[in-house]
């Protein structure tokens, strides 16, 4: 919630969180993304919501950040028509390339991963989506879709019109993704300050 806000103000939540973390005590890091995923933290906090309601209580706090972080992949894809819009492209018909489809990075686990809804999202607005992840070779969409990561990474991206930055895996040679996209969409701030004024990245 703070990124979308810091986004209305026209302010850079990367650049908050870094004057944040000069803090010398009592500042813990946490950073935004496209969404939460993983077998626990989307339900399990859910559970005790559900719990309480036996007891006459609504976790109100618990509900409003699920509410929050399940509709953070529909504001990415919100953020990526916006910014291809200023740059006088339209999303229906545009190659669309998702980088990372594991809910976080390192990991080969796809278990309420963002990614498929980015992926499914940005296929209703129209976009022809691929995507790649060293981790992941074969994913099925929510809407039954089978996909298959691409072969060729660093041709994907040339070939992309926006390529969105959706897991932050390590493996990945940043530079020269940049260096051979012509746009990019970073939800991780995954390029750290390589897309910090750079016409070629639009940040969460």
């Amino acid at each position: 919630e703070l990124a979308i806000m810091c986004e209305r103000m026209g302010v850079d939540v990367w650049e908050v969180i870094d004057a944040a973390a000069t803090k010398p005590f009592g500042f813990m890091k946490f950073t935004p993304g496209p969404g939460l995923g993983g077998h626990c933290i989307p339900i399990d906090p859910l559970y005790l919501s559900w719990k309480m309601k036996a007891y006459q209580y609504t976790a109100h706090f618990i509900e409003l950040a699920s509410d929050i972080n399940t509709n953070m992949p529909r504001y990415v894809v919100s953020r990526i028509l916006e910014a291809m819009n200023e740059r006088g492209k339209v999303l229906k018909g545009s190659r669309c390339l998702v980088l990372g489809a594991a809910y976080k990075p390192e990991i080969d686990d796809i278990r309420e991963s963002p990614a498929l809804d980015v992926i499914g999202l940005l296929q209703k607005k129209g976009a022809e989506v691929s995507y790649h992840d060293p981790y992941i070779p074969h994913l099925r969409t929510h809407d039954g879709l089978e996909m298959d990561s691409v072969p060729d990474l660093m041709a994907a991206v040339r070939q992309a019109d926006c390529v969105v930055i959706v897991t932050d895996h390590k493996v990945y040679d940043y530079k020269a993704i940049l260096e051979a996209a012509k746009f990019i969409f970073d939800s991780r701030n995954a390029l750290g300050m390589m897309g910090k004024d750079n016409p070629k990245v639009a940040r969460l």
